[in-house]
């Protein structure tokens, strides 16, 4: 774990001076000494993007190994249950309907994610067949589908010169426009959640347990579980308002790290975070420099996530349970 924390570090300060200016790709420190603009650059643009991308891949990966050992499911990720997708129309609702600014984006984007969730819980409260997980996994299918389709309604009539590059741009999760303001906007909610589900970390091992289980040993299963799912609502909902839609990161980091440290949540979880940090980095530079004309965050993300899925699963020899 030290060993992580020390890799975040390391590629966190060696992403300060990644970038096409001044120099291609990379510029030495005396580059940034003697020159105003580079400075000016790194502090107003890219240290806000560089710790936006931190909270980002900490956020989802911890939002991901919530709901796949609260779930029992290895296939679950932040888009579970309409979190997702109910931030995404959301996001374009406000971009239609109420304002470009970036609390009501991200006011909005929260709101219709928390009504993913609630929905989605709903539905599955109702429904009169199979198991709580069954149910609540069609539920969220159903949800998910529901968001997408009046996402694309809100593409079809949004202004094609403005409003649609703008929600198709958003769409594909970027970091580029992030500064000071958005950083600051997101804060709150994001610390306020990690830390939750840092303290709460051991209390998942408990409540991958059947009820009864978990209860028999001092856990109460429903309010425990309902303020982790609220947690993990709120970080993915905040980060997604200001990066717009960044896939396979919360699903593919938990893996990694019950790869390295077992499905223990004690040291899973805070390795999904530093793990989730650094991969987003890393994708983050690869999308500043790999090309002069920058590549969405949302496309890295998932070309990579899903190349390394389909290793680990090559090469999984033992189902390993989340």
């Amino acid at each position: 774990m030290v060993w992580l924390a020390v890799l975040l570090l390391a590629v966190f300060l060696v992403s300060v001076f990644v970038g096409r200016y001044p120099a291609t790709i990379f510029m030495t420190p005396d580059r940034l000494i003697g020159d105003d603009l580079a400075q000016r650059l790194v502090l107003n643009l890219r240290l806000p993007r560089l710790l936006t991308a931190v909270f980002l891949g900490m956020s989802l990966s911890a939002a991901g190994a919530i709901f796949q050992m609260l779930f029992g499911n290895p296939l679950v990720e932040p888009g579970f249950l309409g979190v997702s997708q109910g931030a995404s129309f959301g996001a374009a609702f406000s971009i239609i309907f109420l304002s470009h600014s970036a609390w009501a984006v991200q006011s909005s984007a929260a709101f219709f994610a928390l009504a993913g969730l609630g929905l989605s819980y709903f539905i599955a409260r109702r429904v009169r067949f199979g198991g709580w997980i069954l149910r609540l996994v069609l539920a969220g299918i159903a949800i998910s589908a529901l968001f997408s389709s009046l996402l694309g309604i809100l593409k079809y009539i949004a202004d094609p010169l403005s409003q649609l590059p703008e929600i198709t741009f958003w769409l594909l999760g970027s970091l580029s426009s992030v500064t000071w303001p958005q950083l600051l906007t997101i804060l709150p909610g994001v610390i306020i959640g990690l830390v939750i589900a840092y303290r709460m970390r051991w209390r998942l091992n408990l409540l991958s347990l059947s009820d009864e289980t978990a209860f028999s040993l001092g856990a109460a299963p429903g309010r425990e579980r309902t303020l982790l799912l609220v947690v993990a609502v709120v970080v993915t909902s905040s980060v997604i308002s200001v990066a717009g839609m960044v896939m396979w990161v919360g699903l593919i980091i938990p893996h990694i790290a019950r790869r390295l440290f077992g499905a223990d949540s004690r040291y899973m979880l805070p390795a999904s975070m530093l793990i989730g940090a650094t991969f987003t980095v890393l994708c983050d530079d690869l999308a500043r420099t790999l090309f002069p004309g920058e590549i969405p965050l949302g496309v890295l993300t998932s070309l990579i996530g899903a190349t390394v899925f389909m290793i680990l699963m090559i090469y999984q020899k033992t189902p390993v349970r989340p």
